[in-house]
């Protein structure tokens, strides 16, 4: 699929994909929407790319979120929307963050500007979020009139965060900085605009360098702690893991021996 609102390119063993409608911020339309569930489905199987990068287009940012134009045009039905057709958009949207984690290539945000409503949901998805010094986070949904937990945050964000901050976050749509969202936990590292991408590359490289099944294997494991598995269900899956990663190790051993 040729994609408009998306590009795609690979470096190696690693792919970036960069939100491409920079005069809305990379506000996601239906078009968009419809490439991101083409771009995530085919990853499901793309084994030769072993991380993908997420980042978006222009100076002014990640993504803004939802297109609020495209609302009343590109999403709403003929007729006019109904509960119906408003709960079947929702679950289309939704399923990209589902489908982001459970792609086996790991996921690194690379954030600059602003993140918010579905770019914040987009980030959180990932594995690893990197900010550049003007990037903020916001859980936008309840600024524009909807309830505050959207899109996967209520799920993702008291994880990473905490249930306090989460809330306030979701409940009130303040904007967190970069230097607020380091320190809450919710980037990993903050970095200068010129320094984010080649920060990002940097580090999808090193997880490049480990052992394909065993990166794979372990955003399986972190996949299924984050879905509430007990201390003995993350044993089982790590201990399975392991096993799995060591007598594959030992097997492409003996043929190159052999």
């Amino acid at each position: 699929m040729d994609y408009e609102t998306l590009i795609y390119e690979k470096e190696g063993e690693v792919g970036i994909l960069t939100y491409n409608r920079p005069r809305t911020v990379n506000a996601v339309n239906k078009q968009m929407l419809e490439e991101l569930y083409d771009f995530w489905i085919a990853r499901q199987r793309d084994f030769a790319t072993r991380v993908i990068i997420v980042t978006g287009a222009g100076e002014k940012g990640f993504c803004s979120g939802l297109d609020m134009k495209a609302v009343a045009t590109e999403f709403a039905p003929e007729g006019g929307p109904t509960g119906a057709s408003t709960w079947e958009g929702q679950i289309h949207f939704s399923v990209i963050m589902r489908l982001m984690r459970s792609c086996p290539q790991p996921v690194i945000a690379a954030v600059h500007g602003p993140a918010m409503g579905a770019g914040l949901s987009f980030a959180l998805a990932s594995d690893v979020r990197l900010a550049s010094e003007d990037a903020f986070f916001c859980a936008q949904y309840i600024n524009i009139g909807t309830g505050g937990a959207d899109l996967s945050s209520s799920f993702f964000l008291p994880k990473i965060v905490g249930w306090g901050k989460a809330a306030e976050m979701c409940m009130t749509g303040v904007r967190i900085p970069a230097d607020e969202a380091y320190r809450i936990g919710l980037a990993n590292h903050v970095h200068t605009r010129e320094d984010l991408l080649p920060a990002a590359k940097a580090m999808a490289e090193v997880m490049c360098s480990k052992n394909d099944l065993g990166l794979r294997l372990t955003k399986d494991a972190f996949n299924a702690a984050l879905n509430g598995s007990s201390l003995e269900d993350a044993n089982r899956m790590e201990d399975r893991n392991q096993s799995l990663i060591i007598a594959n190790a030992i097997t492409e051993g003996a043929k190159e021996l052999g």
